[in-house]
Parts: C-alpha cells; structure tokens; sequence
C-alpha cells in the first residue's frame, strides 16, 4: 500500500495539477451548494381524509375509522397509526419508519382505503391520501396591509402570489387573511310566501335546473354524435333569470325571489400585522435551493410589482417582507464561517510555535483543502449546507490535521538529521501511513453507527457522521498524498525563501527590516478578508465572477504568504552554533516517565491514582449533576402567544379578547413584527411538532429584533423578552395565555407528555381528570393541558319521522331547511372573472333570519296546505363530542406539560443525607412513574410516555448500541495493526478516560448532559481520543524490537509527546471558540458571544474539549503505566517464585540450582583480555584493511 507514495513522488508535476484541480472544483462546489438553516427532513407519514357531511363524532369513529384501522394495520412497515373521529370527518395519519418505499406504500394504503370504501354507509365522499412534510415552512412572508377594499387587496395578493410561485425555486405562496369568493343568494321568507312558494321548491328547482347531463350518443348513418345538456349557470345573470313558478302568464324567476351578489364567504378568522389588516403570503422554497439568494430575488421581485402599481394603490397598500429566514441563515452561515476561520487560526498558531513556518502552513494547507474535497463530496450527493454540516467541518478541524501533525512532525526531525527534504517528506508518510490509515479508521469506526439514527433526532443529525467521513477520508488523502509532494517542493522554495532573506539581509539594515514585518502580516491578514469577501478591495458583481471572484484574493494571500516567508527570514535571530554533545539526552518529561515505569511499585501506583480518580469524578458527578435535557436549549427569536378561552364564544368575541394581548405584545420595546389572528388561521411555522391548545381562540406569532441588532443590551434577550411577556398577558382577565418558544432542533416545547388509553369512554375521561389534577399539582410543571373534549353544547334536531311522513316531508327536507339557517345550501359552481377558480353558489336566508328560531317559521307544503316544521321537529342543547382521538386502534387522551427552569428540589437518602437536584423533564417524568406505579389507574387503562420521552429513549438506546458497535470495530482495527490483544485493549482505555472529561467539562461548565449533543460528543470522542494511543503504541512497538521494553516506553513517551500535545491541542483550540460561545466576524469585524447559533454547540464543543484533554493527560501517565506493568509482571512473578522456594522448595531442585547458577553468574565479574604486542602486527598488502591472519 506504501508503493502509491513512491508513485506519487515520482509523478510530482502530476500531484500538484491535482492538487489545483481539486482546490477549485471545492471552491466552485461550495459557492455552489444551497445554504439553509436547519436539515430538510422529510417525514415519511401520510395523512388520510374522509369527509362525510352531517356525521357525528361516535358515528364517525364506529362507521369510518373503524373499517380503516382494520384494514391499514397489516401494511409492512407501518410504525404508528393515530385517528381523528369529528363532526362531519374523519381523519387518519399513518407514520412509517424512515427509508421507506414511497410508492409501494402509497399502492399499498390505496389498495387497503379501497376495500374499506365498501364498508363506508352512503353519503361519505371519496377519500383523499396526503403526504406530510413537516420540513415545508416559510422562508418569508410577505404581508399587504392598507386601507382598501377587501376584494382589491385580495386580487393584488393573488397577482403578488401568481409571480412568486413563478419563480423556480418556489414551491408555494400561501395566501392568509383571505377569503374565498362565492354567489350569495339570499332569499326573503316573506317573498316566499306572497308567492305561495316553499324553501324546499325553490332548493329542487335550482338543483334540477343546473345539472350537467351525458344524455348518451346518437348512432345513425352520418355518423356517431355525443349528445349533453349543459348547466345554466355561466355568469351572474343566469342565477338571475332562473325560472322557479308559474304564476298565469307570469314566471316568476329567482331574482323575484331573492337578492344575488357576488361576496365572500363568512369569515373564519381575523389576521393582523403589527395592528393592521393583512393579507400575507407564505413563500415555502423547494428543496435543493439556496434559502438566502431564494429570499433576495423574493424581496427583489416584491419590490418590482410595487413599484409597477398605480400610484394611488401605492398610497394604499403597504407592502414589506417579515420572518425572513435567511437572514437567521445568512447570520449562522457567517458566524460558523467565522468560527471555522478561527478554528483554522489557532490551530496554525499551535502548529507555528511548534514546528516552525513551513510545517504551520503546510497543515494550515491541509486544513481547506480537505474542506474544498469535501464540499466536492457533498455537491455530488446533492447535500445542501446547513448548521449541522457547518458544525461538523468544525469539529473535524482538529481532527484533520492529526494526520498531517505526525507526517509533517516526522519529517521535520528527519529534515533536522541531515535528510532531503522530498525523501524526508516520503519517507515520513511511508513509516507513518498505518498509523495514520489506523487512527483515522478508528475515528471514522465512531461515527459510522451514527449513520444509522433512527427517528426525526437521526434525521437531524445525520449530515454529522457524514460530513466527518467525508472530511477525514479527504484529510488521508491530503496527509499521504499532498502534503509528501508539497513537502518535497517546498524544500526546494525554502532554499529559495532562504537565499532570498539572506539577500534582504545583506542589502537592507535591521532597521528598515523590522518594520516590515507588521506590514507584512497586515498584507497577509488583508489578503485573507479578500478571499473571504471578494468585494473588500474590488468591485465585483459576485453573481456574475461566481467562484472567480475570489481568485484575485488567493494570488494576494499566495504573493503576501511568499513575501512574509522572505521577511521574516530576514529578521530570524540566528544564535551561535553549539557544540555537539554526544549520546542520548533524556528530558525532563523521560525522566518522569521512567520514574513511573522504571520500577516494579510506581505502575501499580499510577494505575490505581489514575482509577480512583476516574471513581472519585463518577461519584461527584453523580451527586453534584446539573440534571439531564434531550436536545439543548438556545435563546429564542420567534414565539407564538396562544390566547386561551372556553364557552361558544362568536368570532367578534374572540377578536376583541385577541386583541388585548396583541397591543401588550406590540408595545413591547423588543419586539420587531407580530402578527395576530382570531379564530381560525395562522402562519404556518416549525412548532417542533406540537399543536394548538384545544381552548385556542386566537394566536399571536410574534419575531424579536434580531440578534445581531440586540446583541449586548441585555434587556432585549429573547428569554427575558417572553418572561416579561408573559407576566404582563397573565394580567388579562377572562382568557389564559400560553407562549410557544420557536427553537430550532427536534426537542419538544413540552417534553411531559403522558398518553393515556383505553376503549372505555366514562373510564378515560374520568381517569384523565384525575391526572390532569396530578400535573396541576406537581411542582415545576407549567402550561399543563389535556386534550379531553372542551365544555360547549351543541343543538340537536330531532325530526319526528312519523308526523313528518303525515305531512309528506322527511328527513332530508329538515336537512336542507336547516342548511338556509347556517351555511347555505350548495347549488353548482360557477367561474368569475376576479378568481382562477370555480366559486359556489350558495342559496341561503338574509343575515338577520339565520337563527335556529327562524326554523320555526320555514314551512313545507302538504296536501293540507303549508305547514310550518315545528310542526315535527324539536330542538334541545347536548354535550359538546367534537372528536374523538384514536392510537393503534385505541382510545386516548393526552396531558402535556413544560418544566419551569432553573428549580431545585431537596432530596433525603436513605442514610438520611439531603441533597439538592435540579427539577427538569426526566426528573419529573420519573417522579410521576413513581406514582403511577404505586396507584393503579382503572381497569382497561393503560399509560406510556411519549413525546420527548419516547424520542430520548430511542436515541439514548441507539448511542449505546453505536458506542458499543464503534469500539468493536475499532478494536478490530487495533487488533489487526498491533495483532495484540493487550494492546488493543491499551489503546481502548482512552474512551474511558475520556468520558471522565466530559463529566468534568459538564460541572465545570455547569450544563446539563444533553441526550442528542453530549451524547453525540462521547461517541465522538471514541474515534478521537485512541489517535493518541495508536501513536504511542505503535512507536512502541517499533522501538521495544531493539531496546529493552523499559527503556522503549520511556523513549516512546519522549519523542511522541510533542505530536501528541499537538494533535490534541489543535483540536481543543479548533472548538475552543465554540465551547465558549465566541464567534468572530472576519467579513464585517467584531465578535459575538452566546449568540442563537452558537448555544447550540457549547455541550458538544465542551465535551469534545474537556474529554480529549483529559485523556490525554491520563493517558500519557496511564498508558505507559500499563505497558510497564506487564513488562514488571514477569519480575512480579520471580519474587514470588523466589519467596516460595525459600519457604519450602528444595535446594537441589532443577529450578533451585539454575537460580542459584544464575545468581553466581551475576556476582562473577568479567574477565579483562589484554592483548599485549610488542611491535604492531603489520598488514599484507594483498589483505583487506583490519584484518589479522590467524597466525598472527
């Protein structure tokens, strides 16, 4: 495998126009590849609808989902099935595990929906089968508001909407606010009766006279003809002329009868911005395109229609863009561009005060370039940028340059020996290329398991492991192929770089040299900020020059890098050559090592300090923890106030009750835009799951400043900003308030989550108030609910079948009577010249008459003339059933509830010791098991946590079982490199020690273990830490063949420790910024602290940080500790042997006489030859130099 390396160095010219190749198809994929915030995760759930106008809630659990769950429950793959039964609907979603067979499901579901069609009861309409993606939200809304009419900003939104989702990237523009059209017939009860005309004649009548109707084909000799009868109504004024009566000569038409408009229908709802009437457009991108530049041609194109309005509607209508995402994407692309910049800088100055200049720039090379390789990568898989690969390349930078650390480290002494610097270079990537393939397989034996995450927390997370895969794998390739023929190279510049530093320094004094060193930096740190902002010193249309725009900035960092090399050359101190000493010089971290292993006591010594101070951070940990989190908590910018309230309240109820708290939520001096709606609607935005309260009447979405407009004015934090929100909302009287906090992540806003089921009805209810009041009564839980059926009535018609039939009347004629009263009867649709759509024509009764009274009045013709309904029905108020909620084909009910933060509770030990621990999700949710588990429910109940809960629980299993599988693999890896199962084991200890600093980092830090990223920074840390280990061991063992096995330890540990610290420090340095929240700004300058972005990373980061560090620590003292512990076992063993032969072995045993043979030996002192000549032997001409005849 070595051979490659000696191809590549005999091919150099070749390697370095690869080397070019490869720096600009990255450069060219990364300005390429779409950027956006957070994971495209696509759920694989579809959602099944059934509508069945008049059905209610029991009959349509009995009659619809029944038949459904029968008949989807044995479709493969199916994970979970939850139903809604409701008034007039029914709903089914099945979810499916991920990695799905979408078209095969899809046949499947519609082949089990068709054979539960048959058991449908007539009248359900045809169902319909959704997919869900929760991943398709908003990018940006665009909002119109102004006084105008409703109908003109109606059309300036949809003319708005039709050019958005012209634009390719867009997916949909989805119009809020709005309402649909629809002809009005409104007819007059008394007009009916002064023409002797019934509701129900006029109902057929319209119905029969606008039919569509295939009356067949007419088959004769000249030809076969297709024969219909259309539908009357194609403009208003069909509606108008439509003939109902005859009165003598007169026809009476339905405009005799009734008035016909054109209007809306009844609004649902009320939408506001920032206090004004609204009308907004979602704008939901397609995957695959760049948020940030999709965003920009959005607020362009906007910009443009508004201009091309006439100026009286410019007056009018206000138009402007709000809840942009891309400037949250724009804002965390940059600060994590920053902190890779930064992570790149420190390890350049680690490496720089260590190795010198031409090794610093020589990593710092391997640094882009195994990013640029890895942007390749990506951009063939088609993976966009978000968070979760711009952290990965992150933590992948310390880890990149292990390779390149020991290769250029290697080199660099045998440089010092006298060697060339192309052989040199070769034949460091030769004797290190197993260690290197070892150590960066082992780390990639980590996060392979990662790969296979199950659930939504997987899907989040798994750009991660491959993001790091394909980093590494590009880092082996830089370290074994690049850098050897770049080495080689640069041996020939630095002779150049030296001759011409010498050159500077002949020619100019010390005087003028000096000063030009900080101008020189300066040109190098400008040229840099030219890269990164292609605009800092030229002109540059960016969207044109596309990946050539940063050319101009990589000749000035190459041309400044050249001349910084040269200059500062020219000021280095050249110190007075020493004389040579000669023999080996042990240094003062030898001689520690060989006090620890150079003795048969110390190892047993250092090994047991080592473990019990692994116990002793166990055991504080354990007591002094800061609890446990599923995913991290990050400081919001986005909340949704749910305004709360019960009764049958109207829709101008609500509004007024709604409005009260949008002017608390506006006045507020931190918030930036809000948008309110009453009664139905809303923006439909990332709720992490979690829905509307039952008891909603109205809900306010609310954005803060951004961030980086509030930073460091404390007042205007996002989590005081809802603390003071919500204090001032619980002042309200007759509502309740809830505020959603909009983060980002998989977590769930409330992760108390009990699932109650069960079959019977009275048992659950009754059941679920009892744990309702359990949760209300349990300390730390907020903004508990349930979802039991709200308190309301509804009205019941009860039609007496048998007087009805006496009069000639049913049930339909009711029906249809009663549909006048509330939302109209539908007769046809038709197209009008304001929509793209078909609109309904609905006969309904006048504003004033539609109450339930007026049924009273309606009257149906009999043979014994008009007889009014009350005549045969009767009506009566009942309990409010508005749905029914069904899981794998079981009642249930849920009770959620937050966690208020920052709350402690004291604990007494059973030795009677009280201690304090911190209140949070899994604390609470074990309190309640508790006592679930000590109180039964009823019979037929059965209980499980979900949410969160259950999430945690997959995840926290799967990163057990991807910790266990990654140190299986590795150790199969050792095994196979070190073919040494003592060995293997050495090196897996490191995974150990580390997780004694990550518990460390944890209670220094004070944060809480995080399922998804502290659990993420252990397995992590299981690739990184073992880098160490194979070093040493490795080194070791190529040692211990020609010294003694002490004395390799001690010289392993001596010369390894430097690429040791240094692989070690320059990961620590390279998420040292993040673990402290620090972001800098190349482009624009300052930095940032604690930003959004950045807490989401502090636990990993801190883990990473903490773990390898003191692993590292631990293991340069435990690692040759066990090493020299076996090396002792054989004298441990010889004392013990010699202890019993003194007690009782026989002095002329076999084994006695050798001992006693070997000890004589030992006492007997070496015979002294001296050869004494008289003369010097003289030497035959024809004989060899320095040899004697034997007769001599």
């Amino acid at each position: 495998m070595t051979g490659i390396i000696d191809w590549a160095s005999q091919r150099a010219r070749m390697i370095l126009a690869l080397i070019i190749a490869s720096l600009a198809a990255g450069i060219f994929s990364y300005t390429g590849l779409p950027k956006e915030g957070e994971p495209d995760i696509e759920i694989p759930a579809l959602f099944i609808s059934v509508v069945f106008p008049g059905i209610s809630a029991a009959d349509s659990e009995t009659l619809l989902i029944r038949p459904i769950e029968t008949e989807l429950a044995d479709i493969d793959g199916l994970k979970k099935m939850t139903a809604t039964a409701a008034e007039n609907y029914a709903g089914v979603a099945i979810e499916f595990e991920f990695g799905w067979d979408k078209a095969k499901t899809m046949a499947d579901v519609r082949d089990a929906m068709n054979s539960a069609e048959g058991f449908f009861p007539e009248g359900a309409e045809k169902y319909s089968i959704n997919e869900l993606n929760f991943s398709e939200f908003p990018i940006i809304i665009v909002n119109l508001t102004g006084d105008v009419p409703e109908r003109t900003m109606t059309l300036v939104a949809k003319k708005l909407q039709e050019e958005i989702e012209a634009m390719d990237a867009v997916l949909e523009a989805v119009v809020s606010g709005d309402r649909e059209e629809m002809v009005e017939v409104t007819i007059d009860p008394l007009r009916l009766e002064s023409y002797n005309v019934t509701a129900g004649e006029l109902i057929n009548v319209v119905q029969n006279n606008n039919q569509l109707i295939a009356a067949g084909e007419v088959d004769s000799k000249q030809g076969t003809f297709s024969v219909k009868i259309p539908s009357s109504f194609n403009e208003t004024q069909d509606i108008y002329n439509l003939p109902v009566k005859t009165n003598g000569d007169r026809i009476i038409t339905l405009g005799d009868l009734a008035q016909i408009k054109l209007t809306f229908v009844d609004r649902s709802g009320t939408a506001r911005f920032n206090g004004a009437n609204t009308v907004a457009l979602q704008v939901v991108k397609r995957k695959g395109f760049n948020l940030i530049g999709t965003a920009k041609e959005i607020r362009l194109l906007v910009e443009k229609e508004s201009q091309s309005w006439p100026s009286n509607l410019k007056a009018a209508v206000d138009v402007g863009t709000s809840n942009d995402q891309s400037r949250v994407v724009d804002s965390m692309v940059r600060q994590l561009e920053g902190s890779v910049l930064t992570a790149i800088a420190l390890v350049m100055i680690v490496v720089l005060t260590s190795l010198g200049t031409r090794a610093a720039l020589l990593v710092g090379f391997s640094i882009p370039t195994s990013f640029l390789l890895c942007f390749v990568l990506l951009g063939l898989m088609g993976v966009t940028i978000s968070n979760i690969v711009m952290f990965g390349l992150i933590l992948a930078v310390g880890m990149l340059v292990d390779g390149a650390i020991v290769v250029v480290e290697y080199a660099d002494k045998r440089i010092s020996q006298g060697t060339g610097p192309m052989k040199a270079y070769v034949e460091a990537a030769k004797r290190m290329f197993w260690p290197v393939v070892s150590s960066t397989a082992t780390t990639l034996c980590a996060f392979l398991p990662m790969l296979f995450w199950p659930g939504v927390p997987g899907q989040f997370m798994g750009m991660l492991p491959i993001t790091l895969i394909f980093v590494l794998s590009a880092s082996l390739i830089v370290a074994l192929i690049y850098l050897p023929i770049l080495g080689g190279v640069s041996g020939r510049l630095s002779r150049f770089f030296e001759n011409s530093s010498n050159l500077l320094r002949d020619i100019l004094p010390w005087f003028i040299r000096l000063p030009l060193v900080p101008l020189i930096i300066c040109l190098l740190c400008l040229s840099i900020l030219q890269v990164v902002n292609p605009n800092l010193l030229l002109n540059i249309d960016l969207k044109e020059a596309g990946p050539m725009a940063n050319l101009p900035g990589v000749f000035m960092f190459i041309l400044s890098a050249f001349m910084a090399s040269i200059v500062l050359g020219s000021v280095e101190i050249q110190k007075r050559q020493k004389n040579v000493q000669a023999g080996y010089r042990r240094t003062p971290f030898g001689y520690f090592i060989k006090f620890i292993a150079g003795n048969p006591i110390m190892p047993l010594i250092a090994i047991g300090s080592v473990i019990g101070f692994t116990s002793f951070i166990f055991t504080t940990f354990g007591k002094n923890n800061y609890g446990v989190e599923f995913f991290v908590e990050g400081e919001p910018e986005q909340a949704i106030v749910y305004v709360k309230a019960r009764g049958n309240l109207s829709l101008t109820e609500k509004d007024i009750l709604v409005r009260q708290a949008e002017l608390i939520v506006n006045a507020h001096p931190g918030v930036e835009s809000v948008f309110s709606f009453a009664g139905a609607g809303g923006l439909n935005q990332n709720t992490a799951g979690a829905s509307a309260p039952k008891d909603t009447i109205g809900q306010i979405q609310l954005e803060t400043i951004p961030w980086e407009n509030r930073r460091g004015n404390p007042d205007l934090d996002g989590n005081k900003i809802i603390a003071e929100l919500s204090n001032a909302l619980t002042s309200l009287p007759g509502i309740e308030i809830e505020i959603l906090e909009l983060e980002r992540g998989p977590a769930s806003p409330k992760p108390v989550h009990l699932r109650l089921k069960g079959e019977n009805w009275n048992d659950l209810l009754s059941t679920t108030a009892e744990m309702r009041g359990i949760f209300d009564q349990t300390e730390g839980l907020i903004q508990v609910e349930d979802t039991r059926p709200l308190p309301g009535i509804d009205w019941q018609i009860d039609v007496d079948v048998e007087k009805a039939g006496r009069y000639g009347a049913d049930v339909a004629t009711v029906g249809a009577m009663v549909q006048l009263v509330t939302r109209g009867i539908l007769l046809d649709t038709m197209r009008v010249d304001s929509s793209d759509e078909e609109i309904e024509i609905r006969v309904r009764l006048p504003e004033e008459d539609r109450f339930l009274s007026t049924l009273d009045n309606l009257k149906v013709r009999t043979a014994d003339g008009l007889v009014p309904l009350s005549n045969f029905i009767s009506r009566k108020p009942v309990t409010k059933l508005a749905e029914i909620n069904r899981i794998d084909q079981k009642r249930y009910f849920d009770i959620k509830a937050g966690v208020q933060p920052d709350l402690k509770r004291t604990i007494v030990s059973d030795e009677g010791v009280e201690s304090e621990i911190f209140i949070n999700a899994n604390e609470r949710i074990a309190y309640l098991t508790e006592y679930l588990e000590k109180n039964p429910l009823a019979p037929g109940i059965s209980w499980e946590w979900t949410g969160d809960q259950a999430d945690q629980a997959e995840s926290q299993a799967f990163l057990s079982s991807a910790f266990a599988a990654a140190l299986v693999l590795m150790f199969i890896i050792l095994l196979a490199q070190f073919n040494s199962f003592y060995n293997a084991f050495v090196v897996l200890i490191a995974v150990v020690l580390s997780t004694v600093g990550v518990l460390i980092g944890m209670l220094v830090m004070q944060q809480p273990f995080s399922i998804i990223m502290t659990g993420t920074g252990i397995v992590a840390l299981a690739g990184i830490v073992v880098n160490n280990n194979i070093v040493l061991i490795d080194t070791y063992q190529e040692l211990s063949r020609y010294l003694p096995k002490v004395e390799a330890i001690v010289r392993t540990a001596e010369q390894r420790i430097r690429p040791v610290l240094l692989t070690t420090i320059t990961t620590m340095a390279g998420l040292a910024p993040m673990m402290f929240g620090l972001s800098l700004d190349f482009v624009n300058g300052g930095y940032s602290v604690d930003s959004p972005t950045a807490l989401w990373w502090k636990q990993l980061a801190t883990a990473v940080v903490f773990g390898l560090g003191t692993a590292t620590m631990l293991t340069l003292v435990f690692t040759p500790a066990l090493l020299s512990a076996r090396v002792w076992v054989t004298t441990y063993v010889l004392w013990i042997a010699r202890l019993l032969v003194r007690i009782g072995a026989s002095r002329r045993g076999q084994v006695a006489q050798d001992w006693a043979l070997r000890r004589m030996a030992r006492k007997t002192k070496p015979a002294e030859i001296i050869w004494d000549y008289a003369e010097p032997p003289l030497l035959e001409k024809e004989k060899p130099a320095g040899l004697i005849s034997p007769a001599e």
